[in-house]
């Protein structure tokens, strides 16, 4: 029985460690909770920068890719062909 212990006790160890890692929505939560409060956010402003803060959605790599490639064509200020020329070219790069 007694050796039976240590190795009981090691895995109820592991479990209780693997159950405290911060889930996505915990690490959000933190850096929204941190942006609010460098701010100084009180009150209902602070409710309101916290709930869109919490629904923002990161962008996936190609929808950065698309921001800037719009930017840049604004920019050039170009338009029909030439801007659908453009778009496809930028967005072809890596």
């Amino acid at each position: 029985m007694t050796h039976l212990r240590l190795p009981l006790l090691m895995v109820g160890l592991l479990m209780c460690s693997y159950s405290f890692a911060d889930t996505p929505q915990q690490e959000k939560m933190k850096t929204c909770n941190a942006d609010a409060s460098a701010k100084a956010l009180k009150g209902d402003e602070r409710n309101a920068f916290m709930s869109n803060c919490l629904k923002a959605k990161p962008l996936t790599p190609q929808q950065e890719k698309m921001k800037t490639c719009n930017a840049d064509a604004a920019t050039k200020a170009l338009k029909g062909d030439e801007r659908n020329a453009f778009m496809s070219n930028c967005l072809k790069k890596k």
